[in-house]
């Protein structure tokens, strides 16, 4: 407990800029071997960042209750009566106080559009205050997520809901998605770009990166050809080109972009931001570079930005394989040291990439 309260005092003298550079740089760089600490700083960020919205509030309050102290409602009503010289008096002696107050009456009304106009900007709002008292994790997820839209997929012949993408990370029938995807289902089915529907289990859950390994579970799969991209173990630089394949719709759609940030959702280091335009249904999908290096795995988008996306980096990709219990396994999942899709034209890449990224569907 005493380790934990010292650990909390450091982190926010560290976001206060109350340490010395040298602590700084030794701090930074225990929060780059750490994932625990830098998601406790980002937990600390967003405590700190609601406290001083609650603190602004209540200086509003007492600035508007000041104000009205100021104006003596009675007493200008009994001297005001018919006399216009009155009410010019009456405005040149209060007409500083009577300013302020018209503003901050208009600043209310603007504010009060604004979250009627923006219910899913103030949803998020509500969901991250919630983050402070649960893992900081599992509750970006639920901000950012996105998921489902509950919309049925062929109902004849599907009638479960449509999750989300996953991709291919061996050829014996392991996928990768987000946890998010798949969370609640009471079963699991894979789609691949041929139509052909195989149901999966589930073989490992990372709700601290939002990872979810599936495993085919279905005597009708055949395993696919050698991966046609590699998973990057390093990271990925600010402007670098990037694109997604997955599943907002029943067709597979292609989104491009760039890398526009090496950190994520308030600043979570464990992500990128991408600049692509992404919709319900691309969560779980592959990140990929224009070489065919699988970057990152999609995960959620900023609501209130339009085209910020977030993916959580390959790495943790390679973790999440790597806890797999090996007495599941079969045999070691291993990765391609090289993408076959380097110095190809991206229409030629998706012809590759197509048969190794399928429409997860949920069953609840």
């Amino acid at each position: 407990m005493r380790n934990d309260l010292e650990l909390d005092a450091i982190i926010e003298d560290y976001l206060l800029g109350k340490l010395n550079p040298q602590e700084t740089e030794a701090f930074e760089q225990l929060r780059r071997n750490d994932a625990t600490i830098d998601h406790k700083v980002v937990s600390h960020k967003v405590f700190l960042h609601n406290m001083e919205e609650y603190a602004e509030q209540l200086r509003l309050k007492e600035q508007l209750d000041a104000i009205h102290s100021e104006i003596d409602v009675d007493a200008i009503s009994a001297q005001v009566g018919p006399h216009p010289s009155k009410v010019v008096q009456l405005w040149r002696k209060h007409k500083s106080a009577i300013a302020v107050a018209a503003s901050f009456i208009v600043l209310s009304f603007v504010s009060i559009y604004s979250i009627q106009h923006n219910s899913q900007q103030t949803d998020k709002y509500v969901q991250l205050s919630k983050q402070v008292n649960n893992s900081l994790k599992t509750q970006n997820n639920l901000i950012r997520k996105i998921s489902s839209d509950n919309t049925p997929v062929n109902k004849l012949t599907n009638p479960g809901n449509f999750g989300g993408t996953g991709f291919a990370v061996s050829t014996n029938g392991y996928i990768a998605t987000n946890l998010h995807v798949i969370k609640d289902a009471d079963s699991v089915y894979i789609q691949n770009s041929d139509g052909e529907s195989f149901k999966v289990k589930v073989v490992h859950r990372d709700s601290e990166y939002d990872i979810a390994i599936l495993k085919i579970d279905d005597k009708n799969f055949r395993n696919l050809s050698a991966l046609p991209y590699t998973i990057k173990k390093n990271s990925t630089g600010v402007g670098e080109n990037v694109y997604t394949w997955g599943y907002p719709k029943d067709d597979a759609v292609l989104g491009e972009g760039y890398v526009s940030s090496k950190s994520g959702f308030i600043g979570d280091t464990t992500q990128y931001q991408v600049a692509i335009p992404l919709n319900p249904g691309n969560s779980g999908g592959p990140l990929l570079d224009n070489n065919g290096n699988l970057v990152g795995i999609i995960s959620g988008k900023e609501t209130a930005a339009e085209g910020a996306s977030f993916a959580v980096k390959s790495k943790y990709i390679l973790e999440a394989m790597r806890a797999i219990p090996q007495d599941s396994l079969g045999k070691k999942l291993t990765v391609n040291k090289k993408s076959i899709l380097s110095g190809m034209r991206r229409d030629k890449q998706i012809e590759k990439l197509q048969d190794y990224v399928f429409m997860i569907k949920v069953y609840n």
